[in-house]
């Protein structure tokens, strides 16, 4: 018998694209297919071209379309021996995280620091968590996505039908997404829409970063002061587009980069603002409206900032 250690060796794949499977992206597709596979394993198939849909190159976020045709190399993965073991603190954490649900969608208000997917490294995401707290719901699938280090409002889809609904209005920019951002240093610009290119996979230092370049996609991002301390800024950001890592990057190009970002931020305000209590990403989700299917009233969810965010006000304030 093969030890289970050296896994099990897959011949080429060949998958006809179902009607069913319509509108998925290829990485949330080949995750499911190749269970077991690790997802950094996922990119860097597609990126070296031996994952291919109908013979050609293509993006991770293709969204597949009836017909297709996607073709899998031979890959020797680990065999799966069962369901992941999920902390059960953590489940009962997701679980009393639930901020809306019905038959179509649920939205949860995610915690800084867990990744919405398993994969590069990570043995679980917010989605497995939420399929095993809801395991009789047979489709679970992500409508859009938040960095790890980010909280607040996520929002997944319980059929093909309002995940393709959804991803509509996402591409239509009728979904509204705000966040809390806490910015490092005193905004003096008042209201103010920048609207820069961003360029994803850029190497600097060795890390994948995106940065503001003419040959990037367009990202529209509107940034409102809510409340200025002696060093911080607290805004209200509201995204017209849904780049990567879009505040962020839009934030550092004003000269404010978002308060302990270890990817894009200063290192040196980072140590200062630890002093008072943030030890995460100052970034938060805090409102998400949308329509659903046959529902005539746009969903609006609201998210409170986290009460580790609101000690790191509150010690500013007291200065």
């Amino acid at each position: 018998m093969e030890d289970s250690r050296e896994g099990a060796r897959k011949g080429v794949q060949l998958i006809d694209i179902k009607e069913d499977q319509v509108g998925q992206r290829l990485d949330n597709f080949l995750q499911r297919v190749l269970n077991g596979a690790p997802r950094s394993l996922i990119y860097r198939l597609i990126r070296k071209g031996q994952i291919r849909v109908n013979k050609g190159r293509i993006k991770p976020g293709h969204k597949l379309k009836a017909g297709d045709l996607v073709r899998i190399p031979p890959l020797r993965l680990e065999v799966d021996d069962g369901p992941k073991v999920l902390p059960r603190g953590l489940l009962e954490e997701i679980r009393q995280s639930i901020l809306f649900e019905n038959d179509h969608c649920v939205v949860v208000d995610k915690p800084s620091g867990l990744a919405v997917h398993g994969g590069s490294g990570l043995r679980f995401g917010l989605l497995d968590i939420v399929r095993a707290i809801r395991p009789e719901q047979d489709y679970l699938e992500l409508v859009h996505r938040l960095d790890r280090e980010t909280s607040g409002c996520l929002l997944l889809a319980k059929n093909r039908q309002t995940l393709t609904f959804l991803h509509k209005q996402l591409k239509a920019g009728q979904v509204t997404k705000k966040y809390l951002a806490g910015l490092a240093g005193v905004w003096k610009a008042g209201k103010k829409t920048v609207s820069l290119r961003l360029k994803k996979n850029v190497i600097q230092g060795g890390e994948r970063m995106v940065e503001v370049h003419p040959e990037g996609k367009m990202a529209v991002t509107h940034f409102n002061p809510v409340q200025k301390f002696d060093d911080l800024s607290l805004m209200e950001v509201v995204l017209e587009t849904g780049r990567t890592h879009q505040i962020r990057v839009h934030a550092l190009s004003e000269g404010y980069p978002v308060a302990g970002d270890r990817k894009y931020g200063n290192p040196a305000y980072n140590q200062w603002i630890k002093s008072f209590g943030l030890n995460r990403l100052f970034l938060h989700a805090h409102w998400l409206e949308f329509q659903l299917p046959d529902v005539s009233e746009r969903i609006q969810i609201n998210s409170p900032l986290p009460s580790g965010l609101k000690t790191v006000l509150n010690n500013l304030e007291s200065e």
